[in-house]
C-alpha cells in the first residue's frame, strides 16, 4: 500500500525524524489559512501517489499567503498522470544547502533490509543507481540485531558528510529504521534530506510503501489507503478478502493459492491464450467468497472465457462447487465456464457442476484449452 507524503512525514516524525511545519488543505483558502501561519513563505505539494509531481507543475513555491491561495487553486485543479489532485501539502519553505538521499527497502537477494544514502540526492535513486552506482552507499540491517551506530555511521563517512551532522545523521536513520520495521514497509525513503542554512537536517520528502500482507497489524492504515491509485475491481475484491490484478486478456481465472494461480495463468500462456485477471480465493474459501469472486470477474467486459482451477485441499471442492452454482443463478453470466476441481470431496463438487450442466476439465492443461478455445468462440 503507497501512502502519501504528508502520511509518510506524520510517522517520520512520530519517530524523531525533523520535518518542516506545514499541514494538508483541501481548498485554496486553507491553504492562504495555513500560509499565514506559516509566515508566509511556503511550498504547496500535490498529494497524488505518482512520481513526476515537479515537472507536472504539482510543486510550487509561494511568496506570501496570497499568492499560496492562488497556486493552491491552480494544483488543485489538475490531473497528474490521470491521478486528481484532492489534497496539498502546505510546508514551510526551507533554505537548502545540501541534498541527501537516505532510504530502506528489502534486498531480496541478500534476504535483509538495506540501508541506502547517497550524496546525489533530490533525484530519483533509480537515475543515480544506473548512471554513478558508486555515489550509493549500502549497508545491510540484521533484522535480529537492528541497526546500529556504527552502521550509521559509515554511511555518514561513505557519502562525506560532514562530521559536525552525523550525531543527527545518526538519530534520524535509526528514526526511520524504526519507522520501517514499526510500520511493516518495504519501502521508508527521505529524498532530499536536506542541509538548511541554519545547519539543520530536514526531511523535505518522505515516501513509504506498507507491505500489504501486514496491514491486519495496522488498522490505523487503513484510513490511509488512497482508493485513487486502485482498479474499483481491485477495491471491490479487497471487501472480500480476495487477492485480485487486473490483466489485459479475455478469460478469466478463478484460483484458490497464489502459486496455483501463477501457474495457472502460465498455462493460459503456454496454450496461446491471455489471462484476463490473477484471483486467489485463498484456503477454506466459502460458497459466498466464490459468488464474490465469479461477481468480479464478470464485471470484467472483456472476459470471454472463465476457467475456475480448485485444489481442494483445506478448500473442500463441493463447498467451491455450491459457489459457483450460487453465483450463476444468481449472475446468469452468457460466457462458457471450464472448471477443474481436484482434491478433497472433488467427485460430489463434479457431480453438482454436472447437474448444473457446466463445463468440467480432468487436468490444468485440458482445462486451459477449453477456455482458450472458449475465448475465441471455438466452444458454445
Amino acid at each position: 500500500m503507497k501512502i502519501h507524503e504528508y502520511q509518510a512525514k506524520q510517522i517520520f516524525s512520530h519517530y524523531g525524524i525533523p520535518i518542516p511545519k506545514g499541514r494538508v488543505a483541501s481548498s485554496a483558502d486553507e491553504a492562504k489559512q495555513i500560509a499565514e501561519e506559516l509566515g508566509g513563505k511556503v511550498v504547496i505539494k500535490a498529494q497524488v501517489l505518482v512520481g513526476g509531481r515537479g515537472k507536472a507543475g504539482g510543486i510550487r513555491l509561494a511568496k506570501h499567503p496570497n499568492e499560496a491561495r492562488d497556486l493552491a487553486a491552480q494544483i488543485l485543479s489538475m490531473e497528474i498522470k490521470g491521478l486528481p489532485v484532492r489534497k496539498i501539502l502546505i510546508d514551510e519553505a526551507a533554505n537548502i544547502e545540501t541534498e541527501i538521499y537516505l532510504g530502506i527497502t528489502n534486498d531480496r537477494s541478500a534476504r535483509k533490509p538495506v540501508m541506502m544514502s547517497s550524496a546525489a540526492g533530490g533525484v530519483e535513486i533509480e537515475e543515480v543507481a544506473r548512471l554513478t552506482p558508486e555515489k550509493i552507499i549500502k549497508v545491510h540491517i540484521d533484522p535480529l540485531l537492528g541497526l546500529r551506530d556504527y552502521q550509521a555511521r559509515d554511511v555518514a563517512a561513505g557519502i562525506d558528510l560532514p562530521r559536525e551532522h552525523w550525531k543527527s545523521f545518526i538519530a534520524i536513520a535509526h528514526g526511520l529504521w524504526q519507522a520501517y520495521l514499526d510500520s511493516d514497509a518495504t519501502l521508508a525513503e527521505i529524498n532530499p534530506l536536506v542541509i538548511t542554512s541554519d545547519e539543520r537536517l530536514l526531511a523535505l520528502d518522505g515516501k513509504m510503501l506498507i507491505d500489504d500482507n501486514a496491514l491486519f497489524r495496522h488498522t490505523d492504515f487503513a484510513e490511509m489507503r488512497d482508493l485513487d491509485t486502485e482498479a474499483p475491481l481491485e477495491t471491490e475484491a479487497r471487501k472480500y478478502g480476495l487477492s485480485y490484478i487486473k490483466l489485459e486478456g479475455d478469460i478469466g481465472c478463478l484460483v484458490n493459492g497464489a502459486g496455483l494461480a501463477m501457474t495457472t495463468m502460465d498455462i493460459i500462456k503456454l496454450n496461446h491464450g491471455e489471462p484476463a485477471n490473477f484471483l486467489d480465493i485463498g484456503g477454506g474459501a466459502s460458497a459466498e467468497k466464490v459468488t464474490a469472486a465469479l461477481k468480479i470477474i464478470l464485471r470484467d467486459e472483456n472476459v470471454k472465457a472463465i476457467l475456475l482451477n480448485v485444489f481442494g485441499g483445506i478448500t473442500r471442492c463441493d463447498e467451491v462447487a455450491h459457489g459457483i452454482v450460487s453465483a450463476l443463478n444468481e449472475i446468469k453470466p452468457n460466457i462458457p465456464m471450464v472448471t477443474r476441481l481436484v482434491g478433497t470431496n472433488a467427485e460430489e463438487g463434479r457431480e453438482i457442476l454436472a447437474s448444473a450442466q457446466m463445463m468440467t476439465a480432468q487436468t490444468l492443461v485440458e482445462a486451459a484449452q477449453k477456455a482458450v478455445m472458449a475465448a475465441k468462440g471455438g466452444i458454445a
